[in-house]
Parts: C-alpha cells; structure tokens; sequence
C-alpha cells in the first residue's frame, strides 16, 4: 500500500512569516519518508471540517509549484480542485506545467465542486449541481483532449475551445493521471469508470459498497476495475513518540483487504516533522507489501 500526504490547514504555530520555509521542510520531509504523493485542498477559504473560514488557506497551484522545487520523487496533486474555479483550458495547462516543471510528477485531482459559501464570497462562478456535473465531463474531455495531442476544436454545452493546442506536452505518458475524488454512486463513480485513472473515497462502513458500486461502473463501461487505482482519505496518527504507529498500520491493513492502494490524508501535528520521520522508519515499511 501506498501512502499519500494531505496537507488541508496552513495555520501552523510560526504563523504567516514562516510558513514558506516551513512548508518547505514538511514537503521535503514527506518526499525522504517515503510518501508516495502530496496533495493540497483547491479552496480559497478553509472549509468547516477543519476550522473557521478565516484560518490561513494557500491557493492550490501556486502551492503545488513551490512544493514540486522542494521534493524530487513525490507525486503531486490537488484533493480535488472544484472544476467551476477555472476554465478547463487554463487547468489542463496548468497541470500540464506543474508536469513538466516537477518532472512528470502531476496529478489531476477533480471534481464537481461544493463549497458555495467561499465560491459567493468571493465572486467564482457556481452553478447547480447538475450543471456542475455536466461540466466536469466536459473538462475531463478536453484535459484529455488537450493531453492527446490533439488540437481540433471542442464543442460542448458549457464550453468552447477553438484549439486545443497544449505546448509543451505533459511528461507523464500517456498523460497526468485523473483522480476524481467523491463518492456519489449515480454520477462521479460512473465518471471515474469513464475517465479516470484514480478514485479517492470518504472512509466509512459503506466503503466495500461502494468499489462494488465502480466495479459495476466499469464492467458497463468496458473499463478494467483493477487498474484503476482506489484511494482513501485516512488520519494518520502515530502519537508524539510512535506510541500510536501499531494503530495506524492496522487501520491501513483492514484498507488493503478491502482492495484499497493508497491512503492519503493528513498527518496530525505534521509542521512539527517528527511524525513524518516516525511514518517513515515505521509505518511505510510495515505497510509496502499490502
């Protein structure tokens, strides 16, 4: 099993003036622990699972490109970006260069987008959700038209390219893998057997339920279940000294006999770096024949 490192909350105990270099060194870190990919929140305010709108939030991409010149073998993602925050055009590109700069180490992390609240207050456009829908097919179509090389244009209900020109290439072959993250059953596992490489569940006693849900998924749309890679959002807490670290390898354990490849989520007290060096000495080894 592999594991990945979420990094939803900037508000760390050296505050605002810090946090470059901190973060920094929590990147490095996890890419020498063994973390097999780093992922930040696409939102511009912190969401209520976490803490108060007002908390420290960084801007997704711009943080992914400063993570990517501080870690040479970690792959690199947003868990999710909402797909009405940018044009898809501009996100293809986008993803394409955090490709090419980190040395083909992006990811797309997507999906339909929920967060109203931060969307109206700051002015981004957020419609129904059904329509939200309909346009994250739409982007998934053109960032794989754009990553094919392709350059005709792309006619669909909610967007329009004249050309879908993409220079330079992504690095990543065939092209940055599509994670699609959520759990609907009707619409995005039926997305993530149509388009994506990658899923990333919600933990909870309907998890073996629901990859029975993709499979189904897949089977109608002629996709091959096992290779597409599941993910789970998972807590990883090893205590101060490692006292914990037992804890968490069985809870990865009882994830892999469900059929799950990856972990992915956040490291308590993870600006302090010694939990990340703990999950390296002890938990990734314990864990990489799952």
């Amino acid at each position: 099993m592999k594991l990945g490192l979420h990094i939803p909350d900037f508000t760390w105990p050296n505050g605002p003036e810090r946090l470059g270099p901190d973060l920094a060194e929590v990147a490095a870190a996890a890419d020498a622990a063994g973390f097999d990919r780093i992922s930040v929140m696409d939102h511009v305010w912190q969401i209520h699972t976490v803490g108060s709108p007002e908390m420290e939030m960084l801007e997704a991409y711009t943080t992914l490109g400063y993570v990517a010149a501080h870690t040479s073998r970690a792959k690199l993602l947003t868990l999710v970006t909402g797909v009405v925050y940018r044009e898809p055009g501009l996100l293809a590109k986008m993803v394409t260069t955090l490709d090419v700069l980190s040395g083909g180490r992006a990811m797309l992390g997507i999906g339909a987008a929920w967060n109203e609240e931060e969307s109206r207050g700051l002015g981004l456009f957020f419609p129904p959700m059904a329509e939200r829908f309909e346009r994250l097919e739409e982007a998934l179509q053109i960032c794989l038209q754009m990553w094919s090389g392709k350059q005709e244009p792309y006619t669909g209900a909610h967007y329009g390219l004249g050309r879908t020109l993409n220079s330079p290439k992504a690095l990543s072959a065939p092209h940055p893998p599509i994670l699609i993250g959520g759990s609907g059953e009707r619409k995005t596992l039926r997305l993530v057997a149509k388009y994506a490489q990658a899923c990333n569940l919600f933990p909870g006693p309907g998890l073996a339920h629901k990859l029975d849900v993709l499979r189904a998924h897949c089977e109608r749309e002629g996709t091959d279940y096992d290779a597409i890679e599941k993910t789970v959002l998972f807590n990883f807490d090893v205590g101060d000294d490692g006292e914990k670290a037992d804890e968490v390898i069985s809870g990865l354990r009882r994830l892999a006999e469900l059929g799950f490849d990856v972990a992915h989520g956040r490291v308590v007290n993870v600006s302090r770096i010694t939990p990340l060096e703990i999950i390296g000495r002890q938990v990734v080894p314990a864990v990489a024949d799952l």
